[in-house]
């Protein structure tokens, strides 16, 4: 398995490590809250609110990173080290991105977040 698709792998774990956050991180989650956790994660405040938002916007952009690293493997065109590279520079864009969000660095949080819709992008231009 490629480490483009491990980093799939990863991308889609992120926005749970985003609502263990959200949730644990409120200080206020128990079990009974598991019965409603949508609205006990819309309740909250500050950067538990943050977490989930992360979590959101993670669920979000995962389709096109997985569909970019897909259609980049099966069109075969972009070397394999190259594909790797941009998924790596792609997730580290996202843990950043969940790092702004949590810090409130909503500026710094939007170059990020450009930063990794470019790089799915470049999986089709590398691969055209």
């Amino acid at each position: 398995m490629t480490v483009a698709f491990w980093c799939v792998l990863i991308a889609l774990c992120l926005p749970y490590l985003c609502t263990s956050v959200a949730k644990f991180g409120s200080g206020r989650f128990n079990l009974r809250h598991n019965h409603d956790p949508r609205a006990f994660l819309d309740k909250l405040e500050g950067w538990p609110r943050r977490a989930h938002a992360a979590q959101m916007n993670s669920f979000e952009i995962l389709p096109a990173f997985i569909a970019a690293v897909l259609i980049a493997d099966v069109v075969g065109n972009a070397e394999q080290v190259t594909q790797d590279v941009l998924a790596v520079l792609f997730i580290t864009s996202r843990l950043l991105f969940i790092i702004c969000y949590l810090a409130d660095w909503a500026a710094l949080r939007s170059v990020v977040w450009f930063v990794g819709v470019g790089l799915i992008i470049s999986f089709f231009v590398v691969s055209a």
